[in-house]
């Protein structure tokens, strides 16, 4: 590591605890507007609070799914250690928010279709987005650190990203029952205390996943460095060994 990046990556680190200290402020602030302030809807009730985390979580999801994404193209085009970490980091922070949108989607329908489940465009195709992200955390898991199974991971983090414009457009494209709040043609937020919750909510899980996201990368970078300092300590071994 050069002297250059040695003082790029300490200026990083200096700002990690503020925004760590930041994020967690503006998580407890989301979860006090939404439970003490925004006020409860007329038709849909208390459990419509659940909006405020489960539209933020899809979008912490998008936000994984395009890390993973620019780090598996990268990867391909130039293969190093950084571009493979910010892909499995992205992988990851997608299948944790992925998992929040498929349980916070479920509770909310069961008050809106009467059901937990239906095979709506959008639930289906969210569903086969996070299923591809667990696939590459288990292919990476599993099978080994070398670089086919680094290509092959990156290969599917290619899919997982392009599946992305599919789930957004899947309502327009092909119907569904999936509510429309805040795009064209939704409701929308009536209250101010609501978009102030919502507005928060957006926030603080942005920062979340992007906090996420960056300590995966840098402990999988110093996982890495480690394994390479292993294989060179076992070189220098055996090249002691056949000299002697």
């Amino acid at each position: 590591m050069t002297t250059l990046a040695r003082k790029s990556g300490g200026r990083w680190d200096k700002l990690f605890v503020p925004l760590l200290a930041v994020t967690t402020v503006l998580l407890l602030l989301t979860i006090h507007w939404t439970f003490l302030k925004a006020p409860v809807e007329a038709r849909m009730g208390f459990v419509q609070k659940i909006f405020y985390f489960h539209v933020p979580s899809a979008y912490a999801m998008y936000l994984g799914a395009a890390a993973c994404f620019v780090g598996s193209v990268m990867y391909l085009l130039k293969p190093n250690d950084a571009r493979d970490a910010l892909g499995r980091a992205g992988a990851e922070a997608a299948i944790v928010f992925g998992a929040v949108v498929l349980v916070t989607g479920p509770l909310w329908a069961a008050k809106s279709w009467g059901y937990f489940w239906t095979w709506d465009p959008q639930l289906t195709t969210t569903v086969l987005s996070w299923l591809i992200y667990v696939a590459y955390v288990v292919l990476r898991s599993f099978s080994g650190d070398g670089p086919g199974e680094r290509k092959f991971a990156a290969a599917l983090g290619i899919l997982g990203g392009a599946n992305l414009p599919i789930i957004h457009f899947s309502v327009q494209k092909w119907g569904g029952l999936h509510p429309v709040v805040n795009r064209k043609g939704g409701g929308g937020l009536q209250h101010p205390d609501m978009k102030i919750a919502f507005a928060l909510g957006m926030v603080a899980f942005t920062l979340f996943a992007l906090m996420l996201i960056w300590s995966r990368v840098r402990l999988e970078l110093v996982r890495s460095r480690i394994a390479h300092a292993e294989e060179d300590a076992i070189d220098l071994g055996l090249d002691d060994r056949t000299e002697t």
